[in-house]
């Protein structure tokens, strides 16, 4: 078992790469912010924080791993 970082900056890098993951396979596949909105019927407020690593419910992220045809594994890694 690891002891937690003194703060908690460890967590915003993780949701940052995140969201980088999710952005940059949304691009890999040619598909627009408001393709994957529509598609995961979520907003347009919500596909921004996951994509700049704000706060992000599982949820969401099922949603968008589903819409992409990607494991939630490879977004969250």
């Amino acid at each position: 078992m690891r002891d937690l970082p003194d703060d908690d900056t460890w967590i915003h890098d993780r949701r940052r790469a995140i969201g980088d993951r999710v952005r940059e396979e949304r691009e890999r596949q040619r598909l627009t912010q408001e393709q994957v909105i529509l598609a995961a019927r979520i907003d347009r407020v919500t596909i921004w924080r996951v994509e700049t690593g704000r706060e992000m419910k599982l949820s969401t992220l099922l949603k968008i791993a589903h819409v992409l045809d990607v494991p939630l594994a490879d977004l969250v890694r």
